[in-house]
């Protein structure tokens, strides 16, 4: 089997894209010209009624070409070394980015901030729309790159937690979802395998979308114990359609129960399926440290996990499920598998770490405001793509037709997760959460 280049990687560019942003923005900001990078700002003015132009910012014309033409130089030349279609997906990235914009004006309305739907959630329910209600062409579902958009939005949400707190909050982050991850992982493994009789392989995959970094996960461990491709596809069909419902019914308990947005932040992570989806969820509450805790939980705490749940899994099939396949695991199966997107949210947070220890303490504010708040505002537009492709790639009547039992399985494994994850943010780990990014 031949190995995969770098380049030919997802992660890879993602990690790259993601890193050039911080250090151009960072080194611009320090030599003054951070003005350089103004004309990549987008922000919708506030409307109401349906006087829709309002929400146009000055020179709206020259700031909208400059944002879609520097994505799609990039994202083009990512898609050759994908190996895909250019023409096709710069057709299908043209038509996404001119529904984002329908989406941030949407979002700057005065109803819509009355009942407080931001622009992800508008997004997701513009795309569900679009992909349940008509027959879209194959060749645009094709150029939808949902996976990666969000590694991109990760790496630059990396920028926006220093170092310091990734060491002190980690561990945290990391047993919460350790605790969460185990549980839910083996009770749906469990009921699938001895209530449902399912195939060991079917059910490791249905416990490793529910518990670990959903579609990811589905498809990285349906490999490792050679899973049938039909199941790998019933399991990405069923987090997918559980991950849409957790968008709209987390923020609403979260708001219903009053919780402070750091546990808020912490249950999305422990409790949502997918990095997207979650993140839709966190942002839709419209507060940082909801955002911030739960990338910490989800990025940090779930998804590195992925390539070692992925051997361990592996050595099962081999031993236990499939042991006279003749199959073996090699030993570089750990790395070949762990989520690189993650090293560069990482390495993204190190840099501005150390960049603000550089600039001295005085600058700190300015900086968070001009060069952080530019970062942010592009990792919303990557994110609102993610939201808008999670929607348009979800079919409703594909969903039904899984068959009860593997459903059934993974929707029991949700009624365990669900409470625990509230129990373990909002009372076991409630003091840290609580105190999350306040100082």
């Amino acid at each position: 089997m031949e190995i995969e280049k770098w380049y030919n990687k997802q992660d890879s560019w993602a990690i790259i894209i993601g890193l050039f942003l911080v250090i151009t923005i960072a080194i611009f900001w320090n030599i003054g010209n951070i003005g350089i990078y103004e004309i990549l700002r987008v922000k919708f003015q506030s409307w109401s009624g349906l006087n829709f132009n309002k929400s146009l910012p000055k020179d709206y014309g020259t700031h909208f070409i400059a944002l879609y033409v520097f994505f799609s130089v990039w994202f083009c030349v990512v898609v050759y070394f994908l190996k895909q279609d250019i023409k096709l997906f710069l057709l299908g990235f043209s038509i996404l980015f001119i529904l984002s914009l329908f989406v941030g004006m949407i979002s700057s309305n005065t109803i819509s901030k009355q009942y407080q739907l931001e622009s992800p959630l508008i997004a997701l329910i513009i795309g569900l729309i679009l992909s349940n209600f008509f027959r879209l062409p194959k060749w645009f579902e094709d150029s939808l790159l949902t996976e990666f958009y969000v590694k991109i939005g990760i790496v630059l949400m990396g920028a926006t937690l220093p170092i310091t707190l990734l060491l002190n909050a980690g561990g945290v982050a990391i047993i919460q979802a350790c605790i969460i991850t185990i549980i839910t992982f083996f009770s749906i493994f469990f009921i699938a395998t001895k209530v449902f009789k399912l195939d060991p392989s079917f059910g490791a995959t249905l416990g490793a979308g529910g518990s670990i970094c959903g579609v990811s996960a589905a498809i990285v461990i349906g490999n490792a114990c050679k899973a049938k491709k039909e199941h790998v596809s019933v399991v990405i069909s069923i987090v997918v359609v559980w991950a849409v419902i957790m968008v709209f019914v987390l923020p609403l308990l979260c708001r219903y129960l009053g919780l402070d947005m750091g546990v808020a932040g912490a249950w999305i992570g422990t409790s949502e399926f997918a990095d997207a989806a979650g993140m839709a969820a966190a942002q839709s509450l419209g507060d940082d440290r909801a955002t911030s805790a739960f990338t910490l939980i989800k990025v940090i705490g779930r998804d590195m996990f992925v390539g070692i749940w992925a051997v361990l899994v592996a050595f099962l099939s081999i031993a236990v499920w499939h042991k006279d396949s003749g199959v073996k695991v090699c030993k570089k199966d750990i790395w070949e598998r762990f989520p690189k997107f993650i090293l560069g949210f990482v390495i993204a947070s190190l840099i501005i770490t150390i960049f603000m220890s550089y600039i001295g303490e005085h600058n700190h504010k300015t900086f968070q405001k001009e060069g952080l708040g530019l970062i942010k505002e592009l990792r919303n537009w990557v994110f609102t793509w993610t939201f808008l492709c999670i929607g348009l790639s979800t079919q409703f009547r594909k969903i039904i037709q899984v068959g009860y039992k593997p459903f059934l399985a993974f929707s029991i494994g949700v009624a365990i997760n669900l409470p625990l994850g509230f129990i373990l943010s909002q009372y076991i780990f409630v003091d840290f959460w609580t105190n999350f990014l306040k100082n």
